[in-house]
């Protein structure tokens, strides 16, 4: 009992998680559910903000212990700023993704947190970078991670699509993330999506039980509901 209080003191809160990037036509969807566990086993908030502006337009989501996450993009948030004076430029996405980078490598054997940033610049457009545990870092088009993304990776594989429209892109998001957080007893709360492109920044926030449903099952018919609350049958 003593062992396992010492680890949570140094682990802090725990964000059992799933968090998700996709590149779309024109700009890129980056979002997460809003629940905190401790270890796991306990739910400690169902209104955390995992997707963080780093900068106008690029954010990233956090995975790991929330402490450890929260301190790292602070610290990137800063550096950005700082950068941003010094070159009298936006930084690019790249810039971003490499400061976390280098912030989770130089302090690996302390950290336990991981993160996907996303954005777009005048250089390269929308991109999405993965910040791995440790400091790995590595380019994709969508991507996936946290807890609850071991439920959706097959849906993930089979679904997304280059050159989706913003609004093939966004329901695409909210579909991945309301299929994990229906499986994955530590992701849950709200849907927290960000759209990013060349004109701005978009928020959009879908309530718990406005979240799309994929079992109600019946006489061979399955009901699902889109991002704007429209009713589709499919038939099985």
């Amino acid at each position: 009992m003593e062992k396992r209080c010492t680890d949570s003191r140094i682990k802090g809160v725990s964000t059992g998680t799933t968090i998700l990037a996709a590149v779309f036509n024109g700009g890129v969807v980056i979002g997460s559910d809003s629940r905190a566990s401790m270890g796991g086993e306990f739910v400690s908030s169902k209104t955390i903000n995992k997707v963080v502006q780093v900068h106008d337009q690029i954010f990233c989501c956090m995975s790991g212990s929330l402490a450890d996450a929260q301190a790292v993009t602070k610290a990137a948030k800063f550096h950005l700023s700082f950068h941003s004076v010094q070159m009298e430029t936006p930084p690019l996405v790249i810039a971003a993704a490499s400061v976390l980078k280098e912030l989770c490598y130089n302090n690996k054997e302390e950290l336990q947190a991981g993160f996907i940033t996303a954005g777009w610049d005048k250089k390269d457009g929308p991109q999405v970078f993965v910040v791995s545990l440790g400091g790995m870092l590595l380019r994709q088009p969508v991507t996936i991670g946290g807890s609850g993304s071991t439920y959706i990776y097959g849906y993930v594989d089979a679904k997304y699509k280059p050159n989706m429209s913003r609004e093939e892109c966004l329901q695409f998001s909210l579909n991945a993330l309301a299929l994990a957080m229906g499986r994955d007893n530590v992701s849950g709360g709200v849907a927290n999506l960000v759209v990013v492109t060349e004109k701005g920044v978009e928020h959009v926030v879908v309530p718990g039980d406005k979240l799309p449903q994929f079992n109600h099952e019946k006489h061979g018919v399955r009901l699902t509901q889109n991002l704007f609350g429209h009713k589709k049958q499919e038939n099985w």
